[in-house]
């Protein structure tokens, strides 16, 4: 799997389904050596012989990134296990939509465990080992990718946490990126409009549907495409910085 991450270090969360799936698959295929996390071990362990059969190299990391003390380990296994850390995607996430008078304030609650804090504890975790390696690794420089959404740039009702936590990702993201950008360890936010992944199955029945209705004739983005949005982010020269990237479908007006 010789390519343009040859000899580098990929940690992607959220790598069960979805974009982080793809997005392992797509840094293994460029050569990066991939450790995945998530809660989904079984469809991890099929991910890692998916990488492996193709000559890469996976490390299976179960872990639920809400909790400090797992997300650290995964990002000190990666580093012990795998030798370094170049690339951090911080790619799981959960959208819980739906009016906010009368929410659970369990999906609340859930959004900003995932959402926030789990980028926050796999970012505090993973920024001495990304410091490290940009100063002492070949390519001299390195990358946290931090999956956003449309939803930290436009607000709408109906979405009201879900777009705290999204827009608390790109103020963080953006902070972050000003402190260490002289240190050569570039900080993206990556912000898909509609696509179709499993996130919206995680909602109740009737906000499934009220979501269906609203991108009926839209094609909605997959999740290749986002990868291969990561994937552009990360192999631009040590002289480029891609800060914020915003997809959207080419039907999406909103």
């Amino acid at each position: 799997m010789a390519g343009t991450l040859e000899g580098t270090v990929a940690l992607v969360t959220g790598a069960s389904s979805g974009i982080g799936e793809v997005t392992a698959l797509a840094l293994a295929e460029q050569g990066a050596a991939v450790a995945l996390a998530a809660r989904r071990v079984d469809r991890l362990d099929a991910l890692a012989e998916r990488i492996r059969q193709q000559g890469g190299t996976a490390l299976v990391l179960e872990a639920d990134v809400t909790d400090e003390g797992q997300a650290r380990e995964a990002v000190e296994r990666t580093a012990s296990e795998l030798g370094r850390l170049d690339i951090l995607i911080n790619n799981a996430g959960v959208m819980l939509l739906g009016p906010a008078v009368g929410a659970p304030l369990e999906e609340w609650q859930r959004m900003v465990r995932v959402n926030v804090d789990g980028v926050l504890y796999c970012a505090y975790a993973a920024l001495p080992h990304l410091l490290s390696a940009a100063e002492n690794g070949s390519r001299g420089v390195t990358d946290m990718v931090n999956i956003s959404s449309v939803a930290g740039r436009v607000t709408r009702a109906g979405s009201a946490v879900y777009n705290l936590t999204k827009h608390g990702v790109g103020a963080f993201s953006e902070a972050l990126r000003q402190e260490v950008a002289g240190r050569h360890v570039r900080v993206s936010v990556i912000e898909p409009g509609a696509t179709d992944t499993e996130l919206r199955s995680h909602n109740r029945p009737e906000i499934q549907e009220q979501i269906q209705a609203r991108f009926a004739d839209v094609e909605r983005l997959r999740a290749e495409d986002i990868a291969d949005a990561i994937l552009y982010v990360i192999t631009r020269p040590r002289r480029v910085a891609i800060n914020e990237l915003l997809l959207r479908p080419s039907e999406q007006g909103d």
